[in-house]
């Protein structure tokens, strides 16, 4: 029976693999549409609980968050397999879009993705609305909702997100007494793991810098950029975005004869962007 399930989790995980739009934002309304009130694998306030912890977490949030829930139902190897089902649709097609928009000028994608943005602000609204409507109950809670909204709008910077969190959550800490008692338990941190990510960090960035001025060495420094971003960028992949553009567009790779060029051009750029905004699955795909 446990099998069964499994089965079905992850035919559930490939099927909104594949009719998830929006964005992160979006996802978690999709997950709940799909995992809590068609199938019931977890409870709704356990959805809310899963997402509200990958939202403190740099990288991808509906990624961590549907990864978690595999964790809860299966343990590390359906937290693996999910992962793996969630991401390879987008990735998939956003390499074969790579290939076929070097065939195509950007007008020619524009006037095809121009609808694309729009219906993804739709599908963002109406997810941030259901979320609302569970989460936002409380007078402080619309309080720090509009501050929160307001700050991330007017400051342009990805550490407003960390800082956000962290500033609401302490607000929230004040009134403990009306929180729910819960019975203490000891917290186990598997430091392993943490070490082991922050030695990939490391080592990549410091071989990254010694190899930056050689061409050869392309496939490293694009590693160290990637794991770089995936694990410093808050805020899902609408932030990363504009931290790809300033690494891809306005910095430049060395050529041969001190010459240099840039990764990608302006219009590239945006024509992935907006290829990206049309599929579904992590925008991190990009």
């Amino acid at each position: 029976m446990r099998r069964v399930r499994y089965y079905r989790f992850l035919k559930d995980v490939a099927l909104l693999s594949i009719t998830s739009f929006g964005g992160p934002q979006a996802h978690i309304a999709h997950f709940q549409d799909v995992l809590v009130k068609k199938r019931a694998y977890i409870t709704e306030d356990e959805l809310i609980e899963t997402n509200a912890i990958c939202q403190v977490l740099p990288g991808p949030t509906s990624t961590q968050t549907l990864s978690g829930i595999g964790y809860r139902l299966g343990g590390p190897n359906l937290a693996y397999l999910t992962l793996l089902i969630w991401i390879l649709p987008s990735v998939f097609i956003m390499t074969a879009a790579a290939i076929l928009l070097t065939r195509f000028h950007a007008e020619q994608v524009s006037q095809f993705t121009r609808f694309i943005q729009p219906m993804a602000v739709g599908f963002v609204s109406y997810a941030a609305y259901t979320i609302s409507l569970k989460t936002v109950t409380t007078k402080r809670g619309i309080a720090l909702m509009i501050v929160a909204g307001v700050a991330s709008y007017f400051i342009k910077t990805p550490l407003v997100f960390p800082i956000t969190l962290l500033i609401a959550g302490a607000i929230t800490a004040l009134n403990y007494r009306a929180h729910p008692r819960e019975e203490q338990k000891k917290f186990e941190v598997h430091w392993d793991n943490f070490f082991l990510w922050a030695g990939v960090l490391i080592f990549a960035a410091v071989l990254g810098g010694f190899t930056k001025t050689i061409p050869s060495f392309l496939p490293i420094r694009l590693f160290e950029n990637f794991y770089r971003n995936g694990s410093l960028i808050f805020g899902g992949g609408q932030v990363l975005t504009p931290m790809l553009y300033t690494e891809f567009v306005q910095f430049a790779k060395p050529l041969p004869g001190g010459l240099r060029q840039p990764y990608l051009t302006p219009e590239e750029f945006l024509s992935g962007y907006a290829v990206m905004q049309s599929l579904p699955g992590p925008l991190f795909s990009f």
